[in-house]
């Protein structure tokens, strides 16, 4: 890239925008910049290469600039640019959905559209509301989430959602909401490859809540089967399938929020799938369309769909929906991202590439400060232990460094590494990503 260009790529003003879950200050002084991407790496402003170590944010699993979806997406901008989702349809968010149906287990058969994972996860909370209001038990109002788990940024993500930092600053929040206890144990857990032996009994958690409040009163459970922003904890061998059954023992709807498990992450196309568990819905977002356009959405069972078909045909059945509905752009763009994912097998490369990516990153055990290791499908997660002037310090040094010297994008929950590379990184890659994040463990370990 030439002076000029990069002069153009990058700003001479960062003030203006008031960055999300960025500490604005430190980064504005040291900039973490990118203005292009191509397969496995980031390009900043002066052509530099940075190694993609998060799928840019749990999203871009096929890789970037893929030109299937580039010219997906240009034809459609072309021929569509948008069309009204509230009583209007257009040809590919039809065919979208189809195929997004097809890849979920069950009779989890229809697809609503949303604009994120945040949406997503507020939209599957309306519907568990409004399927018991129909269905004549609405007393069925209180919301189930769990410690440690992430559901978005709306205010009903927030509020099942158990990350204090995400939750504290914004009042009483929902009412009407409770929580499991988390899944993590590192005493019983530490260095555990895949699904941690130890923990299906935290499951029972549940039987607690609804012995407190009574089933009658209880709508829905919200769970991430890998709680992921947290900082990559898998969940136990057997918990997932017990918390199916303490639901269904007690009349309860079972949400799985797969907003990043989605779309090839633990090696399935649904982590639902790899578990066994047929929940009652299925949130996503972010690799339905490899990350190039926003789209959510939320799978339900065909009974829930089915419970508010009863009325007069012409009367609205739920109220609820956005502008960005189904967009045609984003309906282009996952069409042509699940034809990739097809054709390059790339879920299934994933669940091939476990063990010995498993192997790899467990190789990182004895350097300095590391306290845990999880990793599940291609998801990796270092713990360090904090330095003595508190928590966040060693694993913000760890992203800064990473990227201004190793050249590697990563993301850091606290002091927690977390790293979830594109489907399509290769064996060398992989050896290349755990050397850098050895490095620069070593390198903060003073």
């Amino acid at each position: 890239m030439n002076s000029a260009s990069s002069a153009i790529a990058t700003p001479n003003d960062l003030e203006a925008y008031w960055m999300p879950f960025t500490a604005n200050r430190s980064f504005k002084k040291n900039p973490r910049m990118v203005s292009r991407a191509e397969g496995m790496f980031y390009y900043t402003p002066d052509n530099k290469p940075v190694m993609d170590g998060t799928a840019g944010l749990w999203c871009c699993n096929a890789g970037h600039a893929r030109e299937p979806i580039i010219q997906a997406i240009q034809a459609q901008a072309r021929d569509l640019d948008y069309a009204p989702s509230f009583q209007y349809g257009h040809p590919k968010v039809f065919a979208a959905a189809a195929r997004i149906a097809a890849l979920a287990p069950g009779d989890l058969d229809h697809v609503f559209f949303a604009g994120s994972g945040s949406e997503a996860a507020d939209s599957a909370l309306k519907i568990a509301l409004a399927y018991w209001n129909v269905s004549g038990k609405a007393a069925k109002t209180r919301l189930i989430g769990r410690e440690r788990g992430y559901h978005g940024v709306g205010f009903g993500g927030i509020s099942v959602g158990g990350m204090s930092n995400n939750r504290k600053f914004f009042g009483s929040l929902l009412t009407g909401v409770d929580h499991l206890a988390h899944t993590y144990d590192r005493e019983k857990q530490a260095f555990s490859k895949g699904e941690p032996d130890y923990g299906a009994h935290f499951a029972d958690d549940l039987e607690r809540i609804v012995a407190l409040h009574d089933a009658s009163t209880i709508a829905a459970v919200i769970v991430e089967p890998m709680a992921g922003s947290t900082g990559a904890l898998p969940p136990p061998k057997g918990y997932l399938k017990r918390l199916r059954e303490i639901c269904d023992k007690h009349g309860i709807l079972l949400i799985f929020d797969e907003v990043i498990t989605g779309f090839g992450r633990l090696g399935f196309a649904f982590a639902a799938e790899r578990y066994g568990v047929v929940p009652d819905m299925i949130t996503f977002a972010k690799g339905v369309t490899s990350g190039t356009v926003p789209m959510g959405g939320v799978i339900v069972r065909k009974h829930i769909y089915d419970a508010f078909m009863g009325g007069p045909d012409n009367v609205i059945e739920l109220f609820h929906g956005y502008t960005y509905s189904g967009h045609p752009l984003a309906a282009a763009a996952a069409l042509a991202s699940l034809d990739i994912y097809r054709e390059e097998g790339l879920f299934e490369r994933a669940r091939a590439m476990e063990g010995a990516w498993a192997d790899a990153v467990m190789s990182l055990k004895d350097e300095p400060n590391v306290v845990d290791i999880r990793t599940l499908g291609l998801v990796g997660a270092v713990d360090l232990a904090p330095r003595a002037e508190g928590a966040g310090k060693r694993g913000y040094e760890f992203i800064e460094r990473a990227f201004h010297e190793e050249g590697l994008m990563i993301r850091t929950a606290a002091d927690t590494i977390a790293f979830s590379p594109p489907l399509i990184i290769s064996e060398s890659q992989v050896e290349e990503l755990i050397g850098k994040l050895r490095r620069t463990i070593r390198a903060v370990a003073n």
